[in-house]
């Protein structure tokens, strides 16, 4: 097993004690910052270590921010990460055995290193148990699928990249337009 680890400001210190605690496991990882106290957007942090796992080079991820919740939004928005905030081992074990959380999110500011360590060595032990948990897996895969935003379409002069401003419906072109839901198959 490899992972990929990594944490914004206000989770440096701990990340450092995590790693400490990968280190006596022997279990290999990669740290994609940050490095430094000076503040820094975590969903940069979390889009690095998401797409090294999504790349098959690691098998899991640890993300630290200073309540674990903006990693777990940032990590969510990628197509088959399941990314679990906990704040207790009984969630991380759950969370791996249940939905099959291969993004464990951390708090710096919710839990010590300590408990840190025993919450992160719950999930790592854990595996995932499929089953009928599987079929509800597959839903969320499903849902994932049908509601997949298509990439944005660079226009010819533009920067790649660039944000593309999508102007809401006015009312009247809005009156008996389908629902983007509408018409989709049910769970």
């Amino acid at each position: 097993m490899k992972i990929a680890i990594g944490c914004d400001h206000a989770g440096l210190e701990l990340k450092s004690a995590l790693m400490s605690y990968l280190d006596s496991r022997l279990i290999p990882y990669e740290d994609f910052g940050t490095y430094t106290a000076e503040s820094c957007d975590y969903p940069r942090i979390a889009e690095k270590v998401c797409k090294a796992i999504l790349s098959g080079q690691f098998d899991r991820g640890i993300l630290i921010c200073g309540t674990g919740i903006g990693m777990s939004i940032t990590a969510n928005k990628f197509p088959g990460i399941r990314a679990a905030a906990c704040s207790e081992p009984y969630s991380a074990i759950l969370a791996k055995r249940h939905n099959n959380a291969n993004v464990l999110c951390l708090g710096a500011r919710v839990v010590a290193s300590g408990l840190a360590a025993l919450i992160a060595e719950g999930w790592l032990n854990a595996s995932y148990e499929g089953d009928r948990h599987q079929r509800r897996l597959d839903m969320i895969t499903r849902i994932e699928q049908r509601n997949a935003v298509p990439p944005a379409i660079t226009a010819p002069g533009e920067e790649a990249g660039s944000q593309v401003k999508v102007q809401p419906p006015d009312a009247e072109s809005e009156a008996g337009a389908a629902l983007p839901y509408e018409g989709t198959q049910p769970l």
